[in-house]
């Protein structure tokens, strides 16, 4: 169970393309009112304010499962009102946010579909809609209005707002460095 219990991290990862990859060597942290485990299931499930950290990357949730098949291939679904994460990007001092009301994650398709209400944002832009699939193989995004399996209905749209780089010396100044704060959590000595 403890490779389910860490292969969480890789649903983390999933929700950024070009994640902080410095993130990947640090210390994961999973706080939850409650764990439970089921390896003859291959399932565990993290429930009740569910916080998830790992270096830049943080993850807030209301229930997470985890489910492994047989041939070890891992499924994450994240629920919570919203699924919320934050993770600063690769060589950039840029962060990407997101959430939706539910996040999917299945690492035998290396698909990421953030579904209900969902947004990303960067200081590049910020995209929403009722379907974000991010398919990691093919580094392909698809943005849908309609809920998955739907039509889009009237007045359901797409919504991409895209920020103009940056020139000259505005481009070459950093933004001011964001101080990161350990969870507190009762019962966690933090």
């Amino acid at each position: 169970m403890r490779t389910l219990a860490f292969a969480l991290l890789l649903f983390a990862f999933a929700t950024s393309a070009s994640a902080e990859k410095a993130d990947r060597e640090k210390e994961i942290q999973v706080l939850a009112d409650r764990l439970t485990a089921d390896d003859a299931k291959r399932e565990a499930v993290y429930d009740g304010n569910v916080i998830v950290t790992q270096g830049t990357l943080r993850v807030v949730a209301s229930r997470i499962v985890v489910r492994e098949d047989a041939e070890g291939y891992r499924s994450f679904v994240a629920t919570g009102g919203p699924v919320t994460f934050r993770q600063k990007r690769d060589k950039t001092e840029d962060w990407i946010e997101g959430e939706a009301q539910r996040a999917e994650f299945d690492d035998r398709s290396d698909l990421l579909k953030l579904i209900t209400q969902a947004r990303l944002k960067s200081a590049q832009g910020e995209i929403t809609g009722e379907l974000i699939s991010y398919d990691r193989g093919r580094d392909f995004f698809q943005v849908t209005g309609g809920a998955p399996g739907t039509a889009a209905s009237a007045g359901s749209r797409v919504k991409a707002t895209i920020v103009p780089p940056k020139k000259g010396a505005e481009a070459n100044k950093a933004a001011p460095p964001v101080e990161l704060k350990p969870d507190r959590a009762p019962g966690t000595g933090g």
